[in-house]
């Protein structure tokens, strides 16, 4: 028994094709949305990209080029069947070609959903790109003078003044790294031997972060040298300074940025899914109802419509059963024995 069954006449079969191929075309414009979202993804990872550790975070946006580009393509071709299905002189040229076109459309549905749980669990890996990208750009931040790693100072500060955000995890990850050039460093100077030979690594660390982690809210001059020393400032106490610099880390306010734009990513392409199995399912009652007139050579004649010949345990049987047929095909073929020559 066919599931979903239909019964369709004229007027119904002209309003279906026509309602199936607006869907379609708003699918094209859906895809070009995708492919548009994808692009501004990739450029807003390229701008950051010296903080990330890896290039695995562009697979996704790339991804999701791909499938707009795909979705607009095949939605296109989609919507031309749909408008020639109303005179069936020309749909008869493409009835050869509509059993693997909506193959490749239940396979598209679940490229489509899968893209979509990907936008939804990238923001796992994500956070360990984020966090080692971070680390590293932090140690480069007083490279300026090095090819390669020059603009490290100024990314670190557009970025810190950008998201509101100071050090890797907070401020105090820039105690734990030399983040001063030794080119501005006097090296005769007592203090400045002192902190070198403070620690077993030979760098000159304080406890001071870059001017870019300055909170503007601050009422007071920002404080971003010796800033745990409370008796070097007046009326000072670093403990209590909530205002002074940013008190979130980078990490976080990154992956806030980037994992908010990644779930709304998500969402579009769930309902961009939803608007693919509709347009699949419409295309199949199209099909479906143009193959069974009761009288083909009377357009005006009912005729019957559904999603599936047989039911869906039916249809997974029948699957199974050509799987297994095919498997033991093979088997045969590869446990066969080569005929032998026989000389005359």
């Amino acid at each position: 028994m066919a599931l979903m069954k239909v019964k369709f006449d004229l007027k119904k079969r002209v309003k279906l094709a026509q309602t199936v191929w607006f869907m379609y075309w708003f699918s094209v414009m859906a895809g070009v949305l995708l492919l548009t979202m994808g692009l501004f993804f990739k450029i807003e990872l390229r701008k950051r990209s010296e903080l990330m550790d890896n290039n695995e975070s562009h697979f996704l946006p790339n991804l999701l080029i791909g499938v707009g580009l795909i979705a607009s393509g095949m939605n296109a071709f989609g919507g031309k069947i749909c408008y020639d299905s109303l005179d069936p002189s020309k749909f008869v040229k493409w009835k050869p070609m509509l059993k693997p076109f909506l193959i490749s459309c239940v396979g598209f549905n679940g490229l489509l959903l899968l893209t979509a749980m990907l936008c939804f669990l990238m923001r796992i890996p994500l956070q360990f790109t984020l966090a080692e990208g971070l680390k590293n750009g932090m140690k480069y931040y007083k490279d300026t003078d090095t090819p390669g790693r020059c603009y490290m100072k100024r990314t670190l500060d557009t970025m810190q003044m950008e998201f509101r955000c100071c050090g890797n995890d907070n401020y105090r990850d820039w105690f734990v790294i030399q983040w001063v050039s030794n080119r501005y460093l006097d090296f005769s100077a007592k203090e400045v031997k002192d902190r070198i030979g403070s620690n077993v690594d030979g760098q000159y660390l304080m406890d001071g972060v870059p001017f870019s982690c300055c909170n503007p809210a601050s009422p007071r001059p920002c404080i971003q040298l010796q800033m745990t020393n409370n008796s070097a400032h007046y009326s000072y106490d670093h403990y209590t300074e909530e205002l002074n610099v940013w008190k979130r880390g980078c990490r976080e306010a990154l992956l806030s940025y980037y994992g908010g734009m990644m779930n709304t990513i998500g969402a579009l392409v769930m309902l961009v899914t939803l608007v693919q199995v509709a347009v699949t399912v419409g295309l199949q009652y199209v099909n479906t109802s143009l193959s069974t007139l009761a009288n083909p050579e009377d357009p005006e004649s009912e005729s019957e419509g559904w999603i599936l010949e047989k039911t869906v345990k039916e249809t997974f049987t029948d699957i199974m059963d050509k799987m297994k047929a095919m498997g033991k095909g093979n088997q045969v073929e590869e446990g066969g024995e080569a005929p032998v020559a026989t000389v005359s």
